[in-house]
């Protein structure tokens, strides 16, 4: 997926389907001149619903549409017949995507579970015939229902990155060519900061055929929570990962800073974040020899970071299948059976 195609975000208009009016009609037959009412009823007004599908990563092919109708309801009949019921649309969605009303901001729902579906405009119901009005005092009654009216929603779908493990570090940490090199993504890789702008999903490929998904988060910048940079448009993909990994270069001024400024966006964005699992890895440790990165693990210790630490080198190839098994005992402690794990 190029990074042009992945959308997070659009907005729709949707209109469900009108119920259809029920039949004032009379029955005629030959030899029967005033039969009693035989009106049906109206048919059901399509919904506008959403599908959760795990095969889609994107919101790219709602991008283009901006109206979204489902089929109105047929009109009753005669002979109690009942109008057909309006056409259904099916939305399908990746998992992840939360559904807000434009008007108040509220949330609506979310779509978390592959095959979940739920009712994002649904279709009026079809009136009664004059059938059901009839009575021992009104034996012929002429009138019946008109169909309830369709319903009209503006609505934004907002996608939250679902991933087992997401990447958080300033811009130009090296979490892309960290994605590059753990999976199969190729994310654009450049020496200046913001190369990344979307978000990128990669599969991790472990042990006995097992695998983990990885994000790859645009960078933070400090200021992020209060919305500077692209900073709530970063910080919602984060939500959604049971492991943060923090990524810090070796040749940061400061290695604690930076981790306790990066920690501090995320606790003023949203403080459950701070609930999750986190990991401080310290990346292009190929530019340290044992003498440093002795010395730098020292100075970690005395620091009292509270999380654990490890240094690797993406260029190099160091440290990465002791930080791939870090990751999993992570993701699976105390599970008899990985619930994280995604087949291959």
């Amino acid at each position: 997926m190029t990074e042009g195609n992945f959308v997070d975000y659009v907005k729709i208009y949707v209109t469900s389907g009108k119920g259809g009016k029920g039949s004032t009609h009379l029955h005629r037959e030959k030899f029967i001149e005033k039969g009693g009412p035989d009106g049906g009823d109206g048919g059901r007004g399509g919904h506008v619903y959403l599908r959760g599908n795990k095969s889609l990563w994107t919101l790219f092919h709602l991008k283009f549409i901006k109206h979204i109708r489902a089929g109105h309801g047929g009109d009753g009949g005669s002979s109690r017949s009942t109008g057909h019921d309006g056409e259904d649309k099916i939305v399908e969605v990746p998992l992840g995507t939360v559904v807000k009303d434009i008007e108040t901001g509220e949330t609506l729902f979310e779509i978390t579970e592959h095959d979940e579906v739920r009712i994002l405009a649904q279709g009026g119901k079809g009136g009664l015939g004059n059938w059901h009005f009839r009575s021992a005092t009104n034996q012929t009654p002429r009138y019946s229902q008109p169909g309830m009216p369709s319903t009209e929603l503006d609505v934004i779908l907002e996608l939250k990155v679902l991933a087992d493990v997401g990447l958080v570090g300033f811009p130009n940490a090296g979490k892309s060519t960290l994605l590059s090199v753990l999976t199969s993504a190729k994310p654009k890789i450049a020496d200046y900061p913001f190369t990344t702008l979307k978000p990128n999903l990669g599969i991790v490929a472990y042990r006995e055929f097992q695998s983990f998904v990885i994000a790859d988060i645009p960078g933070i910048i400090e200021g992020a929570a209060e919305g500077k940079g692209l900073g709530h448009y970063f910080l919602r993909h984060i939500e959604r990962n049971s492991t943060l990994l923090f990524l810090v270069p070796a040749d940061a001024d400061d290695i604690k800073k930076e981790y306790e400024i990066l920690l501090d966006e995320l606790r003023r964005y949203n403080p459950e974040m701070l609930d999750k699992d986190r990991l401080l890895v310290i990346s292009k440790c190929d530019m340290l020899d044992n003498e440093l990165k002795a010395e730098m693990k020292q100075l970690l210790d005395k620091s009292k970071l509270g999380i654990p630490y490890m240094f690797i080198s993406s260029v190099a190839q160091q440290g990465l299948t002791d930080l791939k098994d870090k990751l999993w005992e992570m993701l699976n402690v105390g599970d008899d059976k990985p619930e994280n794990s995604h087949g291959l």
